[in-house]
């Protein structure tokens, strides 16, 4: 997956709180139950309450809650970024499908064993089979390439995704996309760009009040090509050190065309996992995140 990023309006509210369900009971009991919504998670909560019946003895109020259990669909799952996605759901206790050409990737970590790998292509997908109980989908497709084939895979891939996983009923989509560094409008007409904003138009037109769009720039980590680890973490992260440090003094200059080419900070891919998570499990996360404010989502739930 590349890393280029782009402009936006972000939309970032603060995260909702799970609705308990709660039994059918005497109207005396209501007051327990309103004021205990906080017993969720599944978690079966008992009061005792005193004098409620004639002979006095103790009532008690179970309080079983609705529990969403997150299945996530990776679009790209055995890539860079995908894998990086699939490894932070797995460790949140998220079921992980994946579907990428490639299919299993050759990484023996343990997590690897969780995630259900589907090999295939986003344009012949059986999506009966991929998408079945998702809760949501997250889509790292992206690549370079001539101008029709950035098109294709950057928008064309990302829109019959999005136009699947509506049909199939899913409620959130997610789109990993890319930061316009404020490069001149004849750079952003280039298929690699056109093809991003297409694909970011699909999923906020389609799911306007759950689509999540993240513009990160440059994402570094330890990327595998053809069984070679790159270290691009040592060069992205001090970086991005350098410039949060001198941001103060960069601010200035970014309004100048192409200037975030030098001052946009690098992403670390495991920020970008995380800020998907936080975008799966929050009903409140949609919109479109600048690289701060991916950083800042990655924050939530990375403990």
């Amino acid at each position: 997956m590349s890393s280029l990023s782009s402009f936006a309006a972000i939309s970032r509210p603060p995260s909702s709180l799970k609705r308990a369900s709660f039994p059918s009971r005497q109207s005396s009991h209501f007051a327990f139950a309103s004021q205990n919504r906080l017993c969720r998670f599944g978690i079966k909560c008992s009061y005792a309450e005193s004098s409620v019946t004639e002979d006095s003895k103790s009532a008690t109020i179970d309080v079983v809650a609705d529990v969403k259990t997150e299945r996530l669909v990776v679009l790209g799952g055995s890539g860079f970024v995908g894998s990086a996605i699939c490894k932070a759901a797995v460790s949140k206790g998220i079921e992980v499908i994946s579907l990428s050409r490639s299919g299993r990737p050759t990484d023996s970590s343990s997590w690897v064993d969780q995630v259900t790998w589907i090999p295939g292509d986003v344009f012949y997908a059986n999506w009966d089979e991929v998408l079945v109980g998702a809760t949501a989908v997250v889509s790292t497709l992206g690549g370079f390439g001539s101008e029709e084939q950035m098109k294709r895979i950057n928008g064309e891939a990302n829109v019959v995704a999005v136009n699947a996983a509506k049909d199939f009923g899913i409620p959130k989509f997610i789109l990993i996309s890319v930061h316009d560094y404020n490069l001149p409008s004849f750079l952003l007409s280039s298929g690699y760009f056109t093809g991003k904003r297409k694909a970011e138009s699909e999923v906020l037109s389609k799911y306007p009040n759950s689509g999540v769009v993240l513009r990160p720039g440059f994402i570094y980590g330890r990327r595998r090509v053809d069984g070679f680890e790159i270290p691009l973490d040592l060069i992205g992260e001090p970086v991005e050190r350098i410039l949060s440090a001198t941001e103060s003094f960069t601010r200035p200059l970014s309004s100048l065309p192409a200037s975030d080419l030098l001052l946009a900070p690098p992403v670390s891919v495991d920020d970008v996992a995380f800020a998907v998570i936080n975008g799966v499990t929050d009903d409140d996360f949609f919109g479109i995140f600048t690289i701060e404010q991916i950083k800042e989502a990655a924050a939530k739930v990375r403990v």
